[in-house]
């Protein structure tokens, strides 16, 4: 694992933002939306037509998932880019897929950022790509700007990010159903990264599966954190069924986040997510259990339980 993190690390630290998502993955990720996208126009505004997976997954289930309409856009730095449309069956061969493209030039570079490509982002229903992921907050932050539903891959380590999180505790953004593990780069080798996952917007089922709670609460085993009052849990599957205040637990948490059965309070590293370093708490780990430091901690509690239940 600290393998595949430092090799996300290092990508980020040069702006390598140029990995590809494999079909397997897409395939086992959009299955659980087929019903959201039937009479939808789907914008792939990050992909490059020769090499998305992205778009040849939506080309060839074009009919299957009743599309509207399904665009493609990529970033050409230092040059022109042009964009890709389906939306019908123009060779009269009965069906659509691939060879049914229209290839727009835009008068740009394909920047997700540039005005032609929002207004094609304005048009769009819902938004499906891998971003790049030293963009994120910024891209995420349009898509909201802009109304848009999206499932989007991006490295779980935004959570800790201000500008994430908040959405993240607010119920605006949660996870997805799976965890891609592996990208092709455009040499065609292949990396792998630990940590990856699917954000969205789109309501799921998932979002509201209970976690399983079977352990008791007992303060040998639950020790509170130096600096802040709640209680250190390691693994999400050790959360006391009995307790009742704040409760700090691995970020791994979010991907199993029932916002029916708990309440997200804040996020904990060497400082509050939501609120930054304050006078209180300058010069304090908060994320800390007897002097020694944990990783990112979110803080919960278990609402069944303050409201009676």
């Amino acid at each position: 694992m600290m393998k595949k993190n430092k090799n996300l690390r290092k990508a980020n630290a040069v702006k390598n933002d140029e990995f590809y998502t494999r079909l397997t993955d897409i395939e086992k990720e959009l299955e659980h939306y087929k019903d959201h996208f039937k009479n939808k126009i789907i914008f792939c505004n990050c992909d490059d037509p020769k090499e998305s997976n992205f778009f040849k997954y939506f080309a060839l289930k074009f009919k299957f998932l009743g599309l509207k309409k399904l665009i493609t856009t990529h970033y050409n730095k230092g040059g022109n880019s042009y964009k890709l449309e389906i939306v019908e069956d123009i060779n009269n061969n009965g069906k659509i897929d691939l060879n049914d493209a229209i290839k727009t030039p835009l008068q740009g570079d394909g920047d997700f950022r540039s005005d032609e490509c929002i207004n094609i982002l304005k048009e769009a229903n819902i938004v499906v790509t891998n971003p790049p992921f030293s963009l994120f907050r910024e891209y995420v932050a349009q898509l909201l700007e802009y109304n848009k539903n999206f499932i989007v891959i991006g490295n779980k380590n935004a959570l800790t990010y201000k500008e994430i999180f908040k959405h993240i505790k607010n119920n605006i953004i949660w996870m997805g159903y799976t965890a891609p593990k592996e990208f092709l780069q455009p040499d065609g080798s292949s990396k792998k990264f630990g940590n990856i996952g699917w954000f969205t917007n789109i309501e799921i089922s998932k979002k509201y599966e209970n976690i399983i709670l079977y352990k008791n609460y007992n303060e040998e085993e639950y020790p509170k954190f130096d600096h802040y009052n709640a209680i250190n849990i390691n693994k999400v599957k050790d959360i006391p069924v009995d307790y009742k205040g704040y409760m700090g637990v691995p970020i791994t948490f979010i991907d199993k986040y029932n916002p029916e059965q708990f309440e997200i309070i804040d996020g904990l590293n060497r400082y509050s997510i939501l609120d930054g370093v304050t006078d209180e708490t300058k010069g304090k780990y908060l994320a800390q259990v007897h002097g020694k430091p944990c990783y990112v901690r979110i803080v919960i509690k278990n609402k069944r339980l303050q409201n009676g239940n």
